[in-house]
């Protein structure tokens, strides 16, 4: 069964989607998180893909206090991602109550930083964030490009010990046109034993059963849910 993921994205502590990964494209949602991640959990999800936008672009965590909230509160299985750039904010962030953390633009960066991590935590608990920009490696909230094929590197992390990827393709994110089912298939065909959690372009339920016949682990969802694409109720036969 796959993994639904309902996501909340946070610029000021409020709940945003951006379009594209554009700061400039950004529709709030909810001035209370917390409100909306309740509702996903009487809804019966059990889990939340929660990213730190002003993170992302501050490279340091920014809005802690609103997952230590959310993991107070719920018992959601968080995935944190946005601005963790240094053992402080990883720090920070298990301490606030996320379960896992996502690094995407230090695993780049930083490699070294990323593969202690790796060590230090596992495989379970550190994922690697592999935003792609036609099949090129984004970094930065995908303000930053770079020319690192995404399907190398995803492989070399993974005979590194990485087990999770959380993988957005940067032209589909906010559009509600579908996800990039091509970029998951060869995903899976380069690393077929990885945890692969598709994210971005998500428009109706269909793309979630496409993904689900698939075999991918898990799928993020945010602006379709947002946006009344998909319903909470939609969601819950896929809860177990």
């Amino acid at each position: 069964m796959i993994q639904i993921i309902p996501a909340i994205d946070l610029i000021e502590g409020k709940c945003v989607r951006l379009t594209q990964g554009d700061y400039g494209q950004k529709t709030i949602y909810n001035e209370n998180p917390l409100e909306v991640a309740m509702q996903f959990e009487d809804a019966g999800l059990k889990r939340l893909h929660l990213v730190d936008l002003d993170g992302a672009k501050a490279k340091k965590v920014v809005n802690w206090k609103v997952l230590e909230r959310i993991a107070a509160k719920t018992k959601l299985h968080i995935d944190f991602g946005g601005g963790v750039q240094s053992d402080d904010d990883l720090k920070i962030v298990f301490e606030s109550g996320a379960k896992q953390v996502t690094g995407g633009s230090i695993a780049v960066k930083q490699p070294e930083v990323f593969q202690n991590w790796l060590e230090v935590y596992g495989g379970e608990k550190i994922i690697l964030g592999a935003d792609a920009k036609k099949e090129k490696v984004a970094v930065s909230g995908w303000e930053e490009g770079t020319q690192i094929w995404v399907y190398d590197f995803v492989e070399e992390y993974v005979a590194k010990g990485v087990k999770f990827t959380i993988s957005t393709d940067v032209a589909k994110d906010g559009l509600l046109q579908g996800p990039s089912f091509d970029l998951y298939k060869n995903l899976q065909d380069k690393c077929p034993d990885l945890n692969i959690i598709a994210s971005g372009g998500i428009s109706g339920l269909e793309d979630v059963e496409k993904l689900a016949e698939m075999n991918i682990y898990g799928v993020i969802i945010g602006k379709a849910i947002y946006e009344n694409r998909i319903s909470l109720a939609d969601l819950q036969r896929f809860s177990v």
